[in-house]
């Protein structure tokens, strides 16, 4: 008999990333793992180690509009009703659910079949799905040691860390890169799996103000939105910056690991491989986030001296330059920083997760 286990997941890549992890390891131990999510993972999950990807109807419930609501709620019905089909089909021991609307489906399908499900969290702040989901999940998975709003799941919660992809693993491998007075000052910007706009806009004036001296040895790694490229294109070339400037780098926990210095976004895996990794951070949490849960992630590394915040509203050129000025200028603030990242690093949470899984499976009576 056949070990199956579905997971589902947002098809972004703050959800998928953490899922791809897991699956590798189940995988490893004997099982057949099946992806259920929306149509945005041929874009992320393309290199998703899954038996089978699975389309679920999904839509997220937003705004005020009645008529909005009312067709949100008539395609997630539909998601329940093709992910209850797919379930019996698959006849899995368990799904684990990893966040974002299109769970809802798969995981109230999971429910009412009366199959075991485990939730996993990624940020510092229960979601909106998770918190819908979590009261009839046997276990609730958190990526650290606080979760905001996850009182009330307390009793089914259980501390695995943010499961990261094997690239991230080989690349926590590799040492903090030699950082002297003359060599070059690495420096790497994203944006998270979708990009931002504001990095684009805002950090050619940041780097501008650098001193001269300063700017010749940065070598800057930079993702960038396709429309944003060109006009990024011409800034870094006006300030005679030698840049690398891609919509999408597929080898990015390399190219972290290369870093002396990263600038981006708090999403929950950028955070997780920043610390699996252990390199020092500047980061800008998205702002208008309804549960202000990148802020919440950006903490758990600034409370320890791994990372620095800066708040995007209102924030102007010169205090971010002046601070990267001033950590370029003293490589012992950076080393420190690097290493207290590190130690907030969890590199077992996939094997975690994969073991509360199993324990879940095994409390069912299932025979496998």
């Amino acid at each position: 008999m056949e070990k199956v286990i579905v997971l589902t997941a947002g098809g972004t890549g703050g959800h998928l990333f953490p899922a791809q992890a897991l699956a590798h390891v189940l995988i490893a131990r004997g099982w057949q793992v099946h992806l259920a999510t929306d149509g945005r993972a041929e874009r992320y999950g393309h290199d998703f180690p899954a038996t089978s990807v699975r389309i679920i109807p999904s839509a997220t419930p937003s705004g005020k509009n009645p008529l909005t609501m009312a067709k949100a709620a008539v395609t997630l019905a539909k998601g329940f009703w093709v992910a209850r089909k797919t379930l019996k089909e698959l006849k899995p021991a368990a799904l684990v659910g990893f966040g974002g609307y299109p769970t809802v489906p798969p995981m109230l399908a999971a429910s009412s079949l009366g199959i075991v499900t485990c939730l996993h969290e990624q940020n510092g702040v229960i979601g909106r799905a998770n918190r819908l989901l979590a009261r009839s999940a046997k276990a609730l998975a958190a990526s650290f040691p606080v979760l905001k709003g996850g009182e009330a799941f307390r009793d089914i919660t259980t501390l695995t860390g943010n499961p990261v992809r094997p690239a991230v693993l080989e690349a926590a491998l590799m040492d903090y890169p030699l950082l002297d007075s003359e060599g070059p000052l690495k420096l790497t910007i994203f944006g998270g799996s979708q990009g931002a706009r504001f990095f684009s806009e805002y950090m050619p004036g940041v780097l501008g103000r650098l001193p001269e001296e300063m700017r010749a040895r940065i070598k800057l790694v930079q993702q960038c939105r396709p429309e944003d490229l060109p006009k990024v294109r011409v800034a870094y070339r006006e300030l005679k910056l030698e840049a690398e400037i891609s919509p999408f780098f597929s080898d990015m926990p390399e190219r972290i690991a290369d870093s002396h210095l990263v600038i981006c976004r708090s999403g929950a895996s950028s955070v997780s491989e920043l610390a699996a990794i252990g390199r020092p951070s500047l980061l800008v949490p998205l702002p208008g986030s309804l549960d202000q849960d990148q802020k919440a992630n950006a903490q758990v590394l600034a409370d320890v001296g791994g990372a620095w915040i800066m708040e995007q509203r209102g924030l102007r050129p010169n205090p971010i330059a002046d601070l990267i000025e001033e950590l370029f200028s003293n490589p012992d603030r950076l080393i420190a920083a690097a290493k207290a990242a590190k130690g907030q690093g969890k590199p077992d949470a996939a094997e975690r997760l994969a073991d509360l899984v199993e324990e879940l499976v095994a409390k069912t009576g299932v025979v496998l």
